[in-house]
């Protein structure tokens, strides 16, 4: 007889068409989650250590909307205090003046970094 032990850890190389980070657990996390929790297309999970918010396809952190939820003055929150407050993220990360957007698919953010996506099928 012989006995097969398949780990629960798995690679799995397909596209989730999802995009995050990761926040600090303080005071400035927890009112980035918050307002990311309230947009429906993000999922937000608050750990120990940390809080997750992951997103389908796209999201977007407005400044203005941060600031405005910590009851601070409109550009309190900028791309420096969000880079402080985010340890790791996966997807496509685009800082405008206003905002921080995370793109699940690369493709999605070539317009905002200049990228010529170009047709490169194989034609006989």
């Amino acid at each position: 007889m012989t006995t097969t032990n398949e780990s629960p850890f798995k690679s799995d190389n397909t596209a989730s068409n999802q995009c995050g980070v990761t926040l600090m657990n303080n005071q400035v996390g927890a009112v980035v989650a918050r307002v990311m929790g309230e947009k429906d297309n993000v999922t937000v999970r608050h750990l120990p250590s940390m809080i997750r918010v992951d997103a389908i396809g796209r999201m977007d952190f407005v400044y203005d909307e941060i600031s405005e939820a910590a009851g601070e003055e409109e550009g309190w929150f900028d791309s420096a205090e969000f880079e402080e407050n985010m340890s790791t993220h996966y997807g496509r990360m685009i800082h405008e003046d206003d905002r921080t957007i995370m793109f699940a698919n690369p493709e999605d953010a070539a317009e905002y970094i200049g990228f010529d996506l170009k047709d490169l099928t194989v034609r006989s």
